[in-house]
C-alpha cells in the first residue's frame, strides 16, 4: 500500500471552490478499486492549507486514478487556485498492512 500526502497551499479567495471541486474528485476517487482511502484536510490555523491523505493499493492504481475523468477535471479546475504548485509526498505503509484495516 502507498500513502500520498498532498501539500496545497490555495489563493484565499478560491478556497471555497477548492473544496467543491476536491469533494467531487475525493467522491469519484472513493469509487476506484485500488484506493483505500481519501481525506481532505484543511488546517485548522490557516484556512488556506490543505492535505489531501491518500491511500492506494498500488502504484499501478495510483497510475489508473491520474487517468480518471474526475481527477483530471480537479486537477484542471483548480490549478488558477494555487498559491504554489502543490506538493506531494509518498510514504510506503508499514502498519497496517492488512487492507481491511483501513
Amino acid at each position: 500500500m502507498i500513502v500520498n500526502c498532498v501539500h496545497i497551499a490555495v489563493e484565499p479567495g478560491c478556497i471555497e471552490d477548492f473544496i467543491q471541486a476536491t469533494i467531487k474528485n475525493h467522491e469519484g476517487t472513493r469509487q476506484e478499486p485500488g484506493n483505500l482511502r481519501f481525506d481532505v484536510l484543511q488546517n485548522a490555523n490557516d484556512p488556506s492549507l490543505f492535505l489531501l491523505y491518500e491511500v492506494f493499493e498500488s502504484e499501478a492504481a495510483i497510475e489508473e486514478h491520474r487517468k480518471t475523468s474526475h481527477y483530471l477535471a480537479w486537477r484542471e479546475a483548480v490549478a488558477g487556485w494555487m498559491a504554489r504548485p502543490r506538493e506531494a509526498v509518498t510514504y510506503q505503509v508499514i502498519a497496517p498492512g492488512d487492507r481491511a484495516r483501513w
